[in-house]
């Protein structure tokens, strides 16, 4: 057993498949193959399943996962602590943001550590806030961008900002509806809705709103990509729930329209939330630090 060992059992896991391995480190498949087979040997049990789809977790490799990546964590933070220690900002920084706050943030992020911190490495994941909540728990990430439902934030968090949610929908299905700059809630009850699948913020949110108002909402379908919500939405046949930086470009170009939802607002605060898991490391807080001034100006 070796450490190449382990991090090409974590990247199959992760990726799940030998192919997607091979191609996002640049090694030929019959090598990632081998690692794989030694350390097979070596523990005296298969790690994974051969599937039609790739590649997936046996139960022995359940079961030794989260293992085998708390020793790989040890050593990225024993590398920044070594590096810290040196006065160099390098190692990697586990990121993770909002699919709504992505695609303005990340370059502006990016650029700025390319000037401040050129050796920092930057791994981005990109979900919705649960996701990003149990990634950020289980020590994945050392901090995460975040929608949080109501006026506060959780314990710990820094706010960043706050912003309204709106109906989303075609241009021509949204003017079909006649509706003005707002639309209130109960609105929503004869729509087809594309929304996130629970457990989510906003459906929680909504499930609340449905049992005080004694409605219920039309669902028609669930999906968990940002892309998906808005292609569902300019296709005509359903609307969706989202915030204003997430639909930017799509209202200026005219592929979607939008009202604020109203009676009630539904407003989601914006908050910044680091690990517990380990102490930051100096390239994480200078992330942090970057990413708190670059979101609420977003926001503002």
């Amino acid at each position: 057993m070796n450490l190449k060992q382990l991090e090409t059992f974590a990247l199959i896991a992760e990726l799940g498949s030998l192919s997607r391995v091979a191609t996002a480190t640049g090694t030929a498949q019959s090598l990632i193959s081998r690692q794989l087979a030694l350390l097979e040997s070596e523990w005296g049990d298969r790690l994974f399943e051969r599937t039609g789809r790739g590649m997936a977790l046996s139960e022995f490799g359940r079961r030794v996962r989260p293992e085998v990546e708390l020793v790989l964590a040890q050593l990225a933070r024993l590398e920044s602590t070594v590096k810290d220690a040196s006065g160099v900002l390098t190692g990697t920084v586990h990121f993770g943001v909002l699919p709504s706050m992505s695609r303005e943030l990340l370059p502006m992020l990016f650029s700025d550590l390319r000037v401040l911190a050129p050796l920092l490495r930057l791994h981005v994941t990109e979900g919705f806030s649960g996701d990003l909540d149990e990634q950020l728990g289980s020590g994945r990430l050392d901090m995460i961008i975040v929608n949080r439902y109501g006026a506060a934030a959780g314990r710990g968090e820094d706010v960043l900002g706050r912003v309204d949610t709106y109906l989303v929908g075609k241009p021509q299905a949204m003017s079909a509806l006649g509706l003005g700059a707002s639309v209130a809630f109960r609105a929503l009850v004869d729509l087809p809705l594309v929304l996130p699948s629970a457990p989510n913020g906003l459906r929680t949110t909504l499930d609340m709103l449905e049992r005080q108002r004694n409605v219920r909402l039309d669902i028609v379908m669930e999906v968990d990509t940002l892309t998906a919500m808005k292609d569902v939405a300019m296709s005509g046949h359903a609307f969706t729930l989202l915030p204003m930086q997430a639909i930017k470009e799509e209202i200026e170009s005219g592929r979607l329209a939008a009202a604020r939802l109203d009676k009630p607002v539904i407003r989601r605060t914006v908050a910044l939330s680091f690990t517990r898991q380990r102490p930051l490391s100096r390239a994480a807080r200078l992330v942090g630090s970057r990413a708190r001034e670059l979101v609420s100006g977003l926001l503002a």
